[in-house]
């Protein structure tokens, strides 16, 4: 129950920075930072797809909802859940994950939080901003605004990480 209530928190928490502050942040039309992605980074390794992907699902229908976008997040949210457990898979250790592992940098350290941040929010980014425009018209101008605004997310969130409480 107590692992509930605090990923609720964290949902509640990401969601209202994201809808509150992030949205309204943009630097010349290359830079939005999207850290309610740190939901998904943030659950425990053993959670199961479904429930991963039903979050995900979750996570970016909250964000479609408040912020006019019509299924963009969603995909770009699911897709992230998609391929966390393969990013997982890669880094975590049979004896380094605990069934209820909630990935961190103190926990795991910063290198391998980082590489994991990176790839999951660079999946993430690039299903986002490829499907908001659904063209290839203009690749380089959005390639490198995935690139920066993965950088300033991926920033954000490993700010988030040093904050946020640890069991």
């Amino acid at each position: 129950m107590n692992s509930f209530l605090r990923y609720t928190g964290a949902f509640v928490l990401l969601v209202a920075l994201q809808l509150l502050i992030f949205n309204n942040i943009e630097f010349s039309g290359y830079v939005n930072p999207y850290v309610y992605v740190m939901f998904i980074l943030i659950l425990p390794v053993s959670i199961p797809s479904w429930i991963l992907l039903l979050l995900g699902f979750l996570t970016g229908f909250v964000i479609d909802i408040f912020s006019g976008t019509m299924g963009v997040h969603t995909f770009a949210t699911v897709l992230a859940g998609f391929v966390r457990p393969w990013v997982l898979s890669l880094n975590v250790t049979a004896e380094a994950a605990e069934d209820d592992m909630s990935p961190s940098a103190r926990r795991s350290g910063l290198r391998w939080f980082l590489v994991y941040t990176v790839t999951v929010v660079l999946v993430h980014h690039l299903a986002l901003f490829f499907v908001e425009l659904f063209s290839f018209r203009y690749f380089f101008h959005t390639l490198l605004r995935v690139l920066l605004s993965t950088a300033v997310t991926t920033f954000f969130i490993l700010l988030f990480d040093f904050i946020r409480p640890h069991r």
